[in-house]
């Protein structure tokens, strides 16, 4: 089958590619989605309450800022000193579980957040997540 270029889109053509206007490549979007603005925080040494007010600032401010994923890093709390005080619970009193506990009770924080996941092990494994923001 043959088919001709008719004169009109000739000139549609010749006019688009004179122009500086540039498609946008809609394979990249995704890509770009998965690369955009991300942060992190180390909470290493933090108190609790420290921690706590940290990262409810640190969430705000991102979010205000347009970031799209935060890295957390807590630590696995292996050189916790829960061990040593038996009124404190080991799980809950190590920063690793009560950050995003503390997070997901904070209804003004949870507005804002999409999703929170343990981090891959390049980013820390077990002793960090992440927390992809949603679109401000």
């Amino acid at each position: 089958m043959e088919s001709k270029i008719s004169d009109k889109d000739k000139n549609d053509w010749e006019e688009f590619l004179l122009k500086d206007e540039k498609l946008p490549n809609k394979d990249n979007f995704e890509k770009k989605r998965k690369r955009g603005k991300i942060k992190s925080l180390d909470l290493h040494g933090y108190t609790l309450d420290d921690a706590n007010q940290t990262i409810e600032n640190f969430i705000k401010k991102s979010y205000e800022d347009n970031i799209f994923k935060l890295v957390i890093i807590t630590g696995k709390g292996i050189h916790s000193d829960n061990e040593k005080d038996p009124y404190v619970s080991k799980d809950l009193g190590i920063l690793k579980y009560s950050i995003p506990e503390f997070i997901r009770n904070n209804q003004e924080l949870m507005k804002m957040i999409y999703e929170i996941k343990e981090a891959n092990i390049e980013d820390g494994g077990s002793g960090a997540f992440y927390i992809f923001l949603k679109k401000n």
